[in-house]
């Protein structure tokens, strides 16, 4: 027999010793190994929240600043990669809406406990990529999210008309197949799993993003509007308690929190057009969302006097930079470093812990009245146009007590501004714009759908030459075209170049 020499058998032994459970001992024993797809599903939902101030809300007119560098964007009608990438880079992010919703909808779509959960997620999904596609164009779609699933992780951009195509498919079928008999999914942040909502829900994104076909194709707008306002579907969003958003706090700040109370809050103001619409009808809204600080540029807690008087309201107009608005006719004047332009209340609608809409009954109702007035649903155009309106109106108390406007002033303002079947489109978007106020994606993109409201070019002088009249859409960030060349280009070969001035498909 061949005796082995003592160190290597002690060395044997000790080499089996450690080995023995050494699996057991490396586990966190406090770190997940496997999470339940509602903690993903409902972060998609939080993280959906995004900024849309540099670009959306200023091409809209709602916000202004007139200052260049690190603010500049839609004020001026110019590219700026930091802002213009914000969307790409907050959806597609490792954490962000689209990797989560993939990921969600890969672990639940052969379960049938969790049936809701996967068509809660293609739903959410379909909104994630409107916003996407409404802002760049073609975008990776069928391969998105899937670097860890499956490896890719240079995603091809898919056409944009066929991303909506099953858009629109992923929201028929998925609201459809919603089940208030299986398994509720109590996690989800809007309403708690309650399916009869997310049928609503499912139904109004379905109604918006079959009005988005409304000039290239109407016989296809027409044939979802009426699976949309089908009541055997489950019907629209009906009331406030339907609206879709997240609720921010003290310690989970809404995305523009440290614009409106920041370093940056004495180099925001409100917009002329929006303000000067408000002024016009006498808008109750108006004494909510917009005041002149006695200083402007300070925290709110030494900014001074606070006018909310509706009359002294002034927006700042476009087409100017921090030097040349000071030869504007009217020029209201400085206080320090800041203008004497009216802002947004950061006691209301500016708060930090503001909420962030994403679909609302209000912008569902005045959707469903331009329905009706095509002819592609049935219904009374004006009580859904006021009551659209009366949402809205309605909505503000959400962001504070103190901007709660009563019911009788609601009503005063319909009266003194009553409908007028002549002008009902013109009525209808006008008021989606008010709508849809620091839902700036939204404005933006029913702006370019139905051409209300009619507002002012911006002349900028040194504004990309490639826009005409207003920005049509963002350039993909300049890493993209690094990254993922080979992709990059043949979107743009697809689809027009990669300028502000290049339509998205459905823009005529």
């Amino acid at each position: 027999m061949t005796h082995l020499p003592k160190y290597l058998i002690i060395l044997t032994l000790l080499a089996t010793s450690c080995d023995k459970g050494f699996e057991e001992v490396n586990v966190n024993p406090v770190q997940a190994t496997s999470l339940d797809p509602i903690y993903f599903f409902s972060n998609a939902e939080f993280s959906s929240a995004i900024a849309t101030h540099n670009y959306q809300m200023q091409i809209v007119q709602q916000i202004n600043t007139p200052f260049t560098g690190v603010v500049e964007g839609g004020n001026h009608n110019v590219v700026s990669d930091p802002n213009s990438n914000a969307n790409f880079n907050s959806l597609y992010l490792q954490n962000g809406p689209v990797n989560l919703l993939t990921t969600v909808i890969s672990q639940t779509k052969d379960d049938a406990a969790r049936s809701n959960l996967y068509n809660m997620s293609r739903i959410w999904k379909a909104y994630v990529f409107m916003v996407l596609v409404d802002t760049y164009g073609d975008v990776p779609y069928f391969q998105a999210g899937k670097a860890f699933l499956e490896g890719i992780n240079l995603p091809k951009y898919d056409d944009q008309k066929l991303i909506y195509e099953d858009i629109l498919k992923e929201l028929t079928e998925g609201t459809k197949a919603l089940d208030a008999a299986k398994p509720i999914e109590s996690g989800d942040l809007f309403f708690k799993g309650n399916i009869a909502q997310w049928k609503k829900l499912g139904n109004s994104l379905l109604l918006r993003a079959a009005m988005r076909y409304t000039k290239l194709d109407p016989a296809k707008a027409k044939q979802f509007v009426a699976i949309a306002v089908d009541p055997a579907n489950g019907g629209l969003q009906d009331s406030n308690a339907d609206n879709a958003y997240i609720a921010f706090n003290s310690t989970f700040n809404h995305p523009l929190a440290g614009y409106f109370q920041g370093t940056e809050r004495g180099n925001v103001y409100m917009g002329k057009a929006f303000i000067d619409y408000l002024k016009t009808t006498a808008d109750p809204r108006l004494k909510v969302i917009a005041v002149k600080y006695e200083a402007p540029g300070n925290p709110i807690a030494t900014a001074g006097a606070e006018d909310t008087n509706p009359a002294n309201q002034e927006g700042m107009p476009y087409g100017y930079n921090e030097s040349t608005i000071t030869s504007v006719a009217g020029f209201p004047g400085k206080i320090g470093s800041a203008f004497k332009y009216s802002q947004i209340n950061r006691r209301t609608v500016g708060k930090i812990d503001a909420p962030e809409f994403f679909i609302t009954y209000s912008q569902t109702s005045l959707l469903l009245a331009e329905a009706v007035q095509r002819g592609w649903a049935t219904g009374n155009v004006k009580a859904l146009y006021e009551a659209g309106v009366k949402a809205h109106m309605a909505q503000m108390a959400t962001y504070d007590v103190s901007a709660t406007i009563p019911e009788a002033a609601q009503t005063a303002y319909l009266t003194a501004n009553p409908f007028v079947p002549a002008k009902a489109l013109e009525q209808i978007n006008s008021q989606y714009w008010v709508s849809s106020f620091l839902n700036g994606s939204e404005a933006w993109a029913n702006f370019r759908r139905s051409g209300f409201p009619v507002l002012p070019i911006n002349m900028y002088p040194g504004k990309d030459p490639s826009v005409k009249d207003f920005i049509k859409r963002l350039v993909y960030p300049v890493r993209e075209r690094s990254v993922n060349e080979a992709n990059y280009k043949e979107a743009v070969a697809r689809m027009g170049p990669d300028e502000l001035g290049t339509p998205i498909f459905w823009d005529k």
